[in-house]
């Protein structure tokens, strides 16, 4: 038996609990159907129907935030060193499940085994980050005064909702989650509706390591309904959402009559720059692992190749050799590079582009097609000739799709680069150190790798400018959105206190 159809008959195994019993939405430590019903789960790999989810509304919203506002007081106050424990036996069960998480993550999204046999590692690494923080979350600083010692400590803000999205939205769901656990909140998570799966496996997890009900609850649903209620409801202090820049506009709309606090982690067309004195074999590896892993399904994806027209014809005839080379396919054979795309409709949007690049008179150099009919298989494509006015250029196609544009100096390379509304992440390319830290002091973009994929380090910020979100998060970053600041002044002495009506 091959490894593919080892691992198909696996994961047949652990989606016979999930076919049976569906998803329900889990509050307070118990089960319950969705007060709106429920709704079809189908995987992107054959179209066929996983189980029924069920369907939240903001019925269920104001019992989970109920829960959530109930359990705050025992989570808030349970010693430091406690929630330490919990959240490290969160991470040990993650690393004991970690291979059915990867497998039912590789068939709810389509990604590949290549890489989500590794997402559910990053998430119990981001458990085991934040809980070494747990200690020192509340410390602060002793900042003396000629009449006082003042003295700042930080608490955690109170329940908080998490909206996370389908691509590894189990990685992400613990990027969110951890923290905010760690800092002591409770949250109320509200899973993308088209990857339900894990986030199931993960309140199932924590609650077996020891967390109390009611500190993590799930609720399943839509955005128009479960998302909206999350946001304006009056006990949730804070909202943490990664998607789409549209929807994080929507969502502070929806939180402003509450006076939410949010961090918004939204889209992205980022450039990777290369220069003609860059390493152009290393250059060639980064530029195409990071637009074509992950499905290309992610909001760090370089998608716009600005390539220096002094080396342009021959990059990019590299480029197209090793496109036309990746391998796409069953996202459960370990050679699989790229998957399918997640959903029909993200699908519909992805292969539109076909057409509008033709149409603005790019080229379709690689790709460009759809392979098959059983599932939502399109070939990595690359496009060149291009410019930066064309849509190609300027909207976020999220699919391994990249657009290749010449420059010819670095001013026009800066410009172009920052020549969009989105601000997320940048790469440079060049051994020449001096334009290094002229590019990325001017660069708008909040994360810069040079001379490196993304290579992400979980003590440093992570997030983006214009309108690639609002806020960071990773190592204090983290604690300074989810708890509040507390100055307290204590009096040394017998200073003098104005007297009024004496």
């Amino acid at each position: 038996m091959s490894i593919l159809d080892q691992n198909i008959q696996k994961l047949q195994n652990l989606l016979e609990r999930f076919r049976s019993d569906g998803i329900p939405n889990r509050i307070a430590g118990e089960d319950r159907a969705g007060s709106a019903g429920s709704f079809d789960n189908t995987s992107p790999v054959d179209k066929s129907l996983i189980c029924r989810v069920a369907q939240g509304n903001a019925d269920d919203i104001d019992a989970a935030a109920n829960a959530a506002a109930d359990a705050f007081a025992q989570w808030r106050d349970m010693a430091a060193t406690e929630r330490r424990k919990i959240l490290i036996r969160v991470a040990e069960g993650i690393e004991a499940r970690a291979e059915e998480i990867a497998l039912c993550e590789c068939w709810d999204t389509g990604q590949a085994l290549k890489f989500m046999s590794k997402a559910a590692l990053r998430g119990a690494e981001n458990f085991r980050y934040f809980a070494d923080q747990v200690v020192q979350a509340r410390d602060g600083q002793h900042l003396k005064s000629p009449t006082l010692m003042n003295i700042t400590t930080r608490v955690p803000i109170g329940p908080v909702g998490v909206i996370t999205p389908w691509n590894t939205p189990f990685m992400l769901s613990t990027w969110k989650i951890a923290p905010a656990l760690a800092a002591g909140c409770t949250v109320v998570h509200k899973p993308a509706e088209a990857s339900p799966l894990t986030a199931r496996l993960l309140v199932e997890i924590a609650e077996e390591a020891g967390l109390p009900k009611g500190v993590l609850n799930t609720v399943n649903g839509f955005g128009e309904e479960a998302g909206k209620a999350l946001c304006e409801h009056p006990k949730i202090r804070a909202i943490a959402f990664v998607g789409e820049s549209r929807t994080g506009s929507l969502i502070t709309k929806q939180g402003a009559d509450t006076l939410k606090r949010n961090h918004l982690e939204l889209g992205g067309k980022n450039p990777v720059i290369v220069f003609d004195d860059a390493d152009l074999d290393r250059a060639l590896d980064a530029v195409i692992f990071m637009i074509y892993s992950i499905n290309g399904e992610r909001c760090t994806s370089s998608s716009r190749l600005l390539v220096q027209d002094t080396i342009r014809e021959n990059f990019e005839a590299r480029l197209v050799e090793r496109v036309n080379r990746i391998r796409v396919g069953h996202p459960l054979d370990p050679s699989t590079e790229v998957g399918p795309l997640v959903t029909q409709e993200h699908f519909d949007k992805v292969t539109s582009y076909f057409d509008i690049a033709r149409q603005d008179g790019a080229t379709v150099a690689a790709g460009g097609e759809v392979i098959g009919e059983q599932g939502y298989f399109v070939r990595p494509t690359l496009f060149t000739n291009a410019n930066n006015q064309m849509r190609i250029a300027r909207e976020e196609i999220f699919g391994p799709v990249l657009t290749s544009i010449p420059f010819s100096t670095e001013e026009e390379a800066l410009q172009i680069a920052n020549d969009t509304p989105y601000g997320l992440t940048g790469y440079v390319w060049t051994n020449d150190l001096t334009r290094a830290l002229r590019f990325t002091d001017r660069l708008e973009a909040g994360m810069i790798w040079v001379n490196s994929e993304n290579v992400r380090h979980l003590p440093t910020p992570f997030g983006g400018v214009k309108a690639s979100g609002i806020g960071r998060d990773g190592g204090d970053w983290s604690f300074e959105f989810y708890m509040e600041q507390k100055h307290i002044g204590f009096a040394t002495g017998q200073h003098k206190i104005t007297q009024l009506g004496a």
